[in-house]
């Protein structure tokens, strides 16, 4: 009789990355090519509460670990009561990973991986914590995110074919889009362009002026095809509706108000079918990037090049004081984004999302 054949155990792939909405989006062309070289594999993510939702459906995964351990960023957390960071270190130990990808750069996210008895650990050589991998490699601060996670692949001898973003969400999401957009339509058939205008960021740094906003809100509504868009979180709505109450009276009825009204997958469903969003440099427009919408970014402190939407137009200005990343205090009042004309954001939609 023969032998059995000997079965290798399951690779079991672990990836670090709990962060922000954007933060998290940037990480799929990772993910795809990571599936792509090992599609028999386990590959699990760790990944902030709420922003991990955007990854729900995604096929390159095959199980969201949520990563709660601060009540610092209150929108990021769940219901339940955040575990310590030894909690993690026990799960992660007990599951006998094989690889880990870190892909956040803090010294505790290489750590975490270290004391989780992970035996390779592939990260960037940033906050000291070269010792903690066994492969670091250097993070380049003028290459965009979603290269900087590639270079990890490329490092661990992964080959990298694509890069770019995808998004997913379940029909009953995109039903619930549907249906608001239907209803508009049907109170006034005239309508053939929605734009999202986004102007709230987790950072009031990156926010642009409301007399800008009401000027690129007037101009867009000018067009009487066109209706305006806003999504956030309930305690966003108060900016909105100041803008609204601001803007002339004639075009209030075409500005909707959608804070707190979907969820995190239903809004990007919501934003697949926008023919244009615009706004500051913030989740909401790396989710609108997933969907393949065209998306005009306004960036201010923050590096475009290492941040910008994939695929976007930035508008921004070239200031001797920026990028400075919010590394220390603004000595000018934020005039990255207080001088940012609402002229060149119009130019910039006139050109790129051909609004005539």
């Amino acid at each position: 009789m023969s032998n059995p054949p000997v079965v290798k155990p399951r690779r079991k792939i672990l990836v670090i990355r709990y962060r922000f909405i954007g933060d998290t989006l940037l990480t799929v062309p990772f993910l795809r090519n990571l599936r792509a070289a090992y599609p028999d594999a386990q590959i699990d993510m760790l990944v902030a509460p709420n922003s991990g939702e955007v990854l729900r459906d995604c096929p390159y995964l095959d199980e969201l670990l949520w990563f709660d351990t601060t009540r610092k960023h209150r929108y990021e957390n769940r219901a339940e009561r955040p575990k310590s960071f030894w909690h993690y270190v026990s799960l992660l130990r007990n599951r006998q990973y094989d690889t880990a990808f870190v892909l956040k750069r803090s010294f505790s996210s290489a750590a975490l991986a270290f004391l989780a008895g992970i035996p390779e650990r592939i990260g960037f050589n940033t906050e000291a914590r070269s010792l903690l991998l066994t492969r670091a490699v250097p993070y380049r601060k003028n290459d965009h995110e979603v290269d900087s996670f590639l270079s990890l692949l490329e490092a661990a001898n992964i080959p990298v074919q694509d890069s770019h973003l995808e998004s997913w969400w379940a029909p009953e999401e995109a039903a619930k889009a549907t249906a608001v957009l239907a209803d508009i339509k049907a109170a006034d058939p005239s309508v053939k362009r929605h734009v999202v205008v986004h102007l709230t960021s987790s950072n009031p740094a990156k926010q642009w002026p409301n007399e800008h906003a009401k000027h690129l809100v007037e101009w867009l509504l000018t067009r009487k095809d066109c209706h305006v868009h806003c999504l956030g979180a309930p305690s966003d709505a108060p900016l909105y509706e100041a803008l609204k109450t601001n803007i002339l009276s004639a075009y209030r009825k075409r500005v909707h108000i959608h804070c707190g009204q979907f969820s995190l997958l239903e809004s990007m469903a919501f934003l697949k079918q926008m023919h244009l969003v615009v706004g500051v440099d913030s989740g909401t427009l790396h989710m609108a990037a997933a969907t393949g919408v065209p998306v005009v970014a306004l960036f201010g402190p923050m590096n475009a090049l290492k941040w910008g939407p994939p695929n976007s137009r930035i508008v921004q200005q070239p200031l001797a004081c920026r990028p400075c990343d919010l590394a220390k205090p603004c000595h000018f009042d934020f005039a990255c984004m207080k001088n940012l004309q609402p002229e060149a954001v119009i130019e910039t939609i006139r050109i790129y999302a051909g609004f005539a």
